[in-house]
């Protein structure tokens, strides 16, 4: 453009009128101003998902079905170089329904360093020398620039065997190794019940069998919650636009497809409400046992109550905190009164596994316990500062904390998310936590041992070895 307008001007100005030329000046500046704007909107960074697409379903299928093993084999080479992924399960540790607990440390530490010799380091000597294990390092989504929800195959396979709806993302596939994932389908225990213990029958709650398994069990308003909950909505990537990621167009998602049985299956997606995109956090969906004694709620913790959760879920992390594309996809928009209050009161009744070993007060029975395991509560309540956040009967004091995890590593880009510290993160409560691997808000921890390393550091505690052995053991009581 700028170098035709010198020459286009000089063989106007000599055969075309003084009228004319003003004309085309106008029209060129116009093109220029045009093409300056276009320049900056690339490179500009937008709060708002592309609701006008430009190609058509089967081109953009066809380019993302093509990158998906490249993309996966990115993400599997950096679970591998962060992680023992090894089946080596925890001795006589089981879940509520039987599946092993893995057990271990399984982050990868820095070629010639210790635990006990990073303990004894400061933060700021850590960052320093760059010895922050990677595996500590926020865990990145599979396709991070993407996002989007995905679904351990478990779970897809049950849904369309179910009710013949996919939940196959044709560009990408979950990642954790099916070993570090809570058990499928998990119990279902229910404060209303707590005579009958598990009430699932073994399987998975969906539209399907909801009504056969929990008629005579809730009452009609928990019931038409239950439906509510295992009914599924159009969601950002399932849906029936060009720009989903299922093959089919989609019915789409349901509450109970994360939150399998009212626990969870370890789905993961991005928060929605960060912006640029590689700062956006990846979530590991949190279990509803025990909602009923919570007070933050979403990914932010914005929401107070279970209603202003279940409420704004459809709106917000269904559609990546994007309320444009979401009317354009088919947004739900639930009815406080006749919908979000039957289903806030049914995951309102969602218990906890049995703890035989605590008493009323969430403290170990003297009688049932072992001494290993009666060391680890004096650590836990002692040396370990545990309690100073995760308090009895439920083990969470319902705040948010900042670990300022940022005084350990430098910021860095990793398949495309920033790591630069996670921020102020929801103290998660601790009853039954043997059945909700893996841990901390995005994932990254897949052991209670990993956990245990990751806060001895992060709080500079310098736990001995057997102190950190009988404080899992305790934890696995809880």
């Amino acid at each position: 453009m700028k170098t035709l307008t010198p020459i286009i001007d000089s063989l106007a100005r000599r055969w075309l009128p003084p009228c004319i030329i003003a004309v085309m000046s106008q029209w060129l500046a116009g093109l220029h101003t045009h093409a300056i704007a276009d320049e900056l909107q690339e490179k500009r960074p937008s709060s708002y998902s592309p609701v006008v697409i430009n190609e058509d379903f089967a081109t953009i299928a066809k380019r993302m079905q093509a990158n998906r093993p490249s993309l996966m084999q990115q993400q599997m080479t950096l679970l591998g170089e962060r992680y023992d992924l090894s089946d080596r399960p925890a001795a006589r540790v089981t879940m509520s329904r039987g599946k092993p607990v893995q057990g271990g440390v399984r982050v990868r530490l820095p070629p010639g360093i210790t635990w006990e010799a990073l303990a004894g380091m400061t933060p700021e000597e850590i960052r320093e020398k760059r010895l922050w294990p990677s595996g500590f390092l926020p865990l990145p989504h599979p396709n991070h620039p993407e996002g989007g929800m995905l679904f351990p195959k478990l779970l897809i396979d049950e849904i369309r065997r179910q009710e013949e709806r996919d939940l196959t993302r044709f560009d990408l596939e979950y990642d954790l190794p099916e070993l570090f994932l809570p058990e499928f389908p998990p119990a279902i225990f229910l404060t209303t019940r707590t005579d009958l213990g598990d009430v699932s029958q073994g399987q998975v709650i969906t539209i399907a069998n909801y009504y056969e398994l929990f008629a005579g069990l809730l009452n009609p308003k928990q019931l038409e919650g239950l439906r509510l909950l295992a009914t599924a909505f159009p969601q950002q990537q399932f849906n029936q636009t060009e720009d989903r990621r299922s093959l089919r167009p989609s019915r789409g998602v349901a509450c109970l497809d994360c939150h399998v049985n009212g626990h969870t299956n370890a789905a993961t997606h991005l928060v929605g409400e960060i912006r640029p995109q590689e700062f956006r956090h990846r979530i590991d969906t949190p279990s509803l046992r025990g909602v009923n004694g919570q007070r933050l709620f979403g990914s932010q913790r914005a929401l107070k109550t279970v209603e202003d959760f279940t409420e704004f879920e459809q709106r917000a992390a269904y559609f990546d905190g994007d309320h444009v594309i979401a009317a354009k996809k088919g947004v739900n928009v639930l009815d406080r009164a006749s919908q979000v209050h039957p289903m806030a009161e049914f995951q309102e009744l969602l218990d906890f596994p049995p703890a035989p070993k605590l008493n009323v007060f969430g403290r170990l029975n003297p009688r049932r316990a072992t001494e290993t395991e009666l060391r680890g509560e004096q650590v836990f309540y002692g040396k370990g500062k545990c309690a100073a956040c995760h308090f009895s009967p439920y083990f969470t004091d319902n705040h948010m904390h900042n670990l300022q995890t940022e005084r350990f590593y430098k910021p860095q880009l990793v398949n495309g998310q920033m790591a630069v510290g996670d921020g102020p993160i929801k103290t998660f409560p601790l009853r039954g936590i043997k059945d909700s691997p893996s841990y901390l808000h995005d994932g990254r921890l897949l052991t209670l041992d990993d956990a245990l390393e990751f806060f001895n550091l992060v709080l500079e505690l310098r736990l001995t070895k057997e102190e950190k052995s009988d404080l899992v053991a305790f934890l696995y009581c809880l």
